[in-house]
């Protein structure tokens, strides 16, 4: 099962027995400060079934009170296991980033739990010279990451003039997307196989 919903029991929807099992619609804006990129802010929105299992505990908490404090922070730290889902390359080189957020929230809208955090790098980058690419998603598929649409990436105000950022979103196979459909909730698939990233979108930020 994917880290970010270790805590989180599955059940009950017409999609259980095939991949994906889960659904996260992502939000990411670029952080920048003196020409240079520090990080990524990102927003994920669970899916209704996915939230009702992860907030069952805070049904009836108060957003500051330490069962959703206690609640936030295990999701966050699944996420941290899995190295924040995302890889973020330059030049095909990785960009390589904090394993601590530099902050991090988990709130809920409607009947969807939400999760913010910062994504920080560890060394500021240049916004001039080569594109960034970044991914964001489940290796073993098990739960789709993606972006609804361009407009679910931002920039921050100090790079809307020279920066762009565009989205790409694969087209798999027939063969591949019937074999993640066979895939029911105990399976796996291995891991050489990279199923998730075939699934990937690729979002690229050119700053001039």
């Amino acid at each position: 099962m994917c880290g970010l919903l270790t805590s989180a029991n599955l059940v009950g929807s017409a999609t259980a027995w095939a991949h994906p099992h889960s659904f996260i619609d992502l939000n990411t804006t670029f952080v920048a400060e003196n020409q240079r990129l520090t990080g990524l802010k990102m927003v994920w929105t669970m899916d209704e079934i996915t939230s009702a299992d992860l907030l069952y505990d805070a049904e009836n908490a108060q957003a500051d009170s330490e069962i959703w404090k206690k609640l936030a922070a295990e999701v966050m730290a699944n996420v941290l296991g899995q190295h924040y889902f995302t890889e973020v390359y330059r030049d095909e080189k990785p960009v390589k980033y904090i394993n601590l957020p530099s902050e991090y929230n988990l709130s809920r809208k409607g009947h969807q739990a939400v999760l913010e955090f910062v994504l920080p790098f560890a060394e500021p980058q240049p916004l001039t010279g080569k594109p960034f690419v970044i991914s964001t998603y489940d290796p073993s598929y098990f739960v789709d990451m993606a972006y609804p649409d361009g407009a679910a990436l931002n920039l921050s105000e100090s790079m809307k003039e020279n920066c762009k950022v565009s989205l790409y979103t694969p087209a798999p196979n027939a063969t591949l997307q019937t074999y993640a459909l066979s895939l029911d909730k105990s399976d796996a698939p291995p891991e050489d196989m990279e199923l998730g990233q075939q699934f990937a979108q690729r979002v690229t930020l050119q700053c001039q």
